[in-house]
């Protein structure tokens, strides 16, 4: 079992932007992809490749605003398979996403199982 520390992730609302004509990931987006793979990179995450995934996001927002839990998902699961974390979000079987108590900055603490 994996057990992460990351950084709030942007919502859903501000990842893509239009340019053009095009959706294209914003900068809080690259930021944040930035940011995940950085920790991957200082953690020592290991590479789950194809397996087949259980996942657990603790949301714990900035403060008390009403936010929809789902609105941070996106982001979180593109980011991790960016780093390498594993090949493709279509892996994860079984996704729960707990709202938590707000802490300063927000961050959510995920933890990524293989399912056997």
């Amino acid at each position: 079992m994996l057990l992460l520390n990351l950084p709030y992730p942007p919502s859903v609302n501000t990842y893509y932007r239009n340019f053009n004509g095009r959706m294209v990931l914003s900068a809080q987006g690259r930021e944040f992809k930035q940011l995940v793979a950085e920790y991957v990179v200082e953690n020592r995450v290991p590479k789950l490749g194809d397996a087949k995934l259980k996942i657990t996001i603790i949301m714990r927002p900035r403060d008390k605003r009403k936010t929809d839990v789902d609105s941070r998902i996106k982001a979180t699961l593109d980011a991790l398979e960016s780093a390498g974390v594993f090949d493709d979000d279509y892996q994860v079987e079984h996704l729960e996403v707990i709202r938590g108590e707000p802490i300063k900055n927000g961050k959510l603490v995920v933890t990524i199982e293989e399912i056997v």
